[in-house]
């Protein structure tokens, strides 16, 4: 069964736009078209689709996309630079994954902070609170934040 690019991009949950630009930066060269040119989708194709979608969710950059989608039309010969290259990857997403820990341990603190504060009427009752009164996830950061930013 074929699909047209509106058809495919409903499925995957994209704009058309999306896949006629991947398609134009040489990301679906597996795409069959019409002898009128009109881009025909399979079903196979969407595993492929939704991989590069994955990649680039993950923020691989179309270049590295690319290469990965030649690669792993090339075969067996590629997987160490397939490998290497999704490892890399995933470092990155670890990477991002904890600086966006650090962010909402950062948000949950202040927020603890504002709701004491609100109880108290005043931000000033953190001047007078024992850092065992803080709550312990929290105390670190209350520690390097003696003063309200």
């Amino acid at each position: 069964m074929f699909y047209t690019i509106g058809e495919m991009a409903q499925r995957l949950n994209v704009a058309p736009s999306t896949l006629r630009y991947y398609d134009k930066e040489g990301l679906l060269p597996f795409v069959e078209r019409s002898s009128g040119g009109i881009r025909m989708f399979k079903d196979e194709d969407m595993e492929w689709l939704q991989m590069l979608g994955y990649l680039k969710k993950a923020g691989m950059p179309l270049r590295e996309i690319k290469s990965f989608m030649d690669w792993s039309r090339q075969g067996d010969a590629t997987i160490g630079q397939r490998l290497d290259l999704i490892e890399k990857q995933r470092q990155s997403v670890l990477d991002q994954q904890r600086q966006l820990e650090d962010t909402l341990l950062m948000l949950d603190y202040k927020r603890w902070y504002y709701q004491t504060a609100q109880e108290a009427g005043t931000c000033a009752v953190h001047d007078t609170m024992a850092l065992e009164q803080v709550p312990e996830r929290f105390r670190a950061l209350a520690a390097e934040w003696k003063t309200e930013v």
